[in-house]
């Protein structure tokens, strides 16, 4: 038996996430379907997180347990061959036996993309948050930089998470213009484990500061106070992307 990292992406604008769920289209339901019918074997999926539904990712990882040879080079052309052309594989290394695609995971990079423009673009619709009032991106970049550091996310968790430990380690965190399409505001945030919105509800802040909602150097206050009703709203899930995961 050998147990195999497959490195996926995918557009999740018609996914209800990654997770199986009962008459519903999953990320999940659908590769381990496609998996099985190409290994010839009923291969439980372990995924490296839990994406919302509409959240989209440029880097997911999965692993498995099989008895086919079939080689690693040649496993994402087969599962090319057969996925929807909303997935896609790129990739598939053997790991140890021990590998385990979420606990063994050391960190992870989001993504999330504004659209900061007066008029929508369809090409963009459910791939990046349409926001038509100016920002500031050089303004949000240096309130993103209070992220870094380990701290309590407690006011940057949805109030429906059940997770007891609210700690996590932030080691990256900026807001630019993207050089080649500046109506484009990326932020970027790299951290060694998230809470559930908790990347959302930091770009919820940060649009929230631009627009002079919460007051500037507001967000040190905000992480203290630990209390969701001091951040802002959770931003829509169209502009957000599992972007690395970090072994």
């Amino acid at each position: 038996m050998r147990n195999l990292l497959v490195r996926i992406k995918y557009d999740g604008r018609n996914f209800c996430g990654w997770q199986v769920q009962n008459d519903l289209r999953t990320v999940q339901s659908v590769f381990q379907t496609v998996l099985r019918d190409i290994l010839k074997e009923n291969v439980p999926v372990v995924g490296c997180s839990r994406t919302d539904s509409g959240v989209h990712a440029n880097e997911f990882c999965v692993n498995f347990r099989t008895g086919c040879h079939i080689p690693c080079e040649k496993l994402p052309l087969a599962l090319n061959a057969k996925l929807p052309p909303d997935i896609a594989a790129f990739d598939c290394v053997q790991v140890p036996d021990d590998f385990h695609a979420r606990y063994s995971c050391r960190g992870k990079q989001y993504r999330y993309l504004i659209l900061n423009a007066p008029m929508r673009d369809p090409f963009l619709h459910a791939r990046a948050l349409w926001y038509k009032y100016p920002l500031n991106a050089k303004l949000m970049n240096s309130q993103a930089r209070d992220y870094i550091g380990t701290h309590d996310f407690s006011a940057f968790c949805s109030a429906n998470s059940d997770v007891a430990d609210k700690v996590r380690t932030v080691t990256e965190c900026g807001v630019r213009r993207l050089p080649d399409d500046e109506r484009i505001i990326e932020f970027t945030v790299t951290a060694d484990g998230f809470l559930y919105n908790m990347v959302r509800i930091m770009v919820g802040t940060l649009l929230e500061i631009a627009a002079g909602r919460i007051p500037e150097d507001s967000i040190p206050s905000i992480i203290a106070a630990g209390d969701r009703s001091n951040a802002g709203a959770t931003a829509d899930a169209a502009g957000l992307y599992l972007n690395k995961v970090l072994y």
